[in-house]
């Protein structure tokens, strides 16, 4: 994703009202129909997302191996249950517990909400929670890729909620083995979708790998979709409809 997030000044739905919030790393805009906005909801998602990073930096200051593993692992001492969803999900995805904490965090404001709004789009980094009472398009930036911009996942009021979750080798800070120019998970856990997007984009360094990449998400319980761009090529598997915004 572009660190200057240009998609978002892009969004426009007039049913909706955008928010964003802030709380060091985690950058998160946030929507919801206009019913259901009010002036101090924002200052209510930034001390949720406040509280729940205080309790995982806390967690993660006693166990900081967590921070650069790499690779499924077990939990240990006394987790806060964001930190559970997040190993869980990198376990079955065949990564380190870090690359669903973004994920984790859109799931988190995304479920609070839920319950308060009709419909709900929280994007962290690329990692999008979605409820939907009509249609939604999710556009898929790919970094220089001649198909970055090209492509949207249409994504139903039947499939929702949802997260749909973007990794790539090329763009943006996040670490990736790989050279996707683009991986983009589905699932209802929007941390599992992000764990298993880093893990595609490793998988995929050449346009050779893209079936292979798609076999091993198929094979992962709870991802229901996945888009690959690499070279110029582009795969998909699962419940998605891609469009093309041109």
């Amino acid at each position: 994703m572009s660190s200057k997030r240009v998609y978002r000044r892009e969004s426009s739905d007039l049913r909706l009202c955008f928010f964003s919030v802030k709380v060091k790393e985690t950058d998160l805009w946030v929507a919801v129909d206009r019913n259901a906005y009010h002036e101090e909801l924002p200052s209510i998602i930034e001390q949720l997302v406040y509280k729940e990073r205080k309790s995982l930096e806390n967690y993660l200051k006693q166990y900081p191996h967590f921070m650069s593993n790499l690779k499924p692992c077990v939990l240990e001492g006394n987790p806060p249950e964001l930190f559970r969803l997040m190993i869980r999900a990198a376990n079955q995805a065949g990564v380190g517990p870090m690359a669903a904490v973004a994920g984790a965090f859109a799931d988190l404001v995304g479920v609070y909400l839920k319950d308060l709004a009709r419909e709900v789009v929280v994007e962290n980094g690329g990692d999008i929670y979605l409820k939907a009472v009509e249609p939604l398009y999710v556009g898929i930036y790919a970094g220089n890729s001649e198909l970055s911009g090209k492509l949207a996942l249409k994504i139903t009021p039947g499939q929702t909620p949802l997260g749909v979750c973007t990794s790539s080798g090329l763009v943006g800070p996040s670490l990736s083995f790989g050279r996707a120019d683009a991986a983009v998970a589905l699932s209802p856990s929007v941390p599992l979708a992000d764990a298993c997007a880093t893990a595609l984009g490793n998988m995929v360094k050449t346009a050779s790998d893209l079936e292979p990449a798609l076999n091993y998400a198929e094979k992962i319980q709870g991802i229901t979709g996945a888009v690959i761009i690499c070279e110029g090529k582009v795969a998909a598997w699962g419940d998605i409809e891609l469009v093309s915004t041109s």
